[in-house]
């Protein structure tokens, strides 16, 4: 079965970019909507019932919604190129101001 990812986002918004950035990193092909928040488009109230806001991605028919949620389910469906690390920095490569 061939999955199906729609993305419903605007030209202007930086967290639409950022999910299309995330999905052509991962090599994810997808559909693009560009939606027109004056207009928004029934689709997007479909998906977005609540707060009918873009970013919003369908994968398989199910809305995930936040941009940020959006980028850690990208990460996790599609594991082949991870750009979140794994393993949180323990110690600070820098630490700047008076030492004691």
């Amino acid at each position: 079965m061939a999955e199906e990812v729609l993305l419903f986002g605007t030209w202007a918004s930086a967290f639409s970019r950022r999910v299309e950035m995330a999905l052509k990193l991962k090599g994810v092909e997808y559909k693009y909507v560009e939606e027109d928040l004056a207009n928004k488009s029934p689709s997007l109230l479909k998906y977005n019932p609540i707060h009918k806001k873009i970013p919003v991605l369908v994968h398989n028919g199910n809305p995930i919604v936040e941009s940020q949620v959006i980028l850690e389910y990208i990460d996790e469906t599609w594991q082949d190129i991870p750009y979140c690390p794994k393993i949180p920095m323990r110690e600070p490569l820098h630490v700047s101001g008076p030492s004691s």
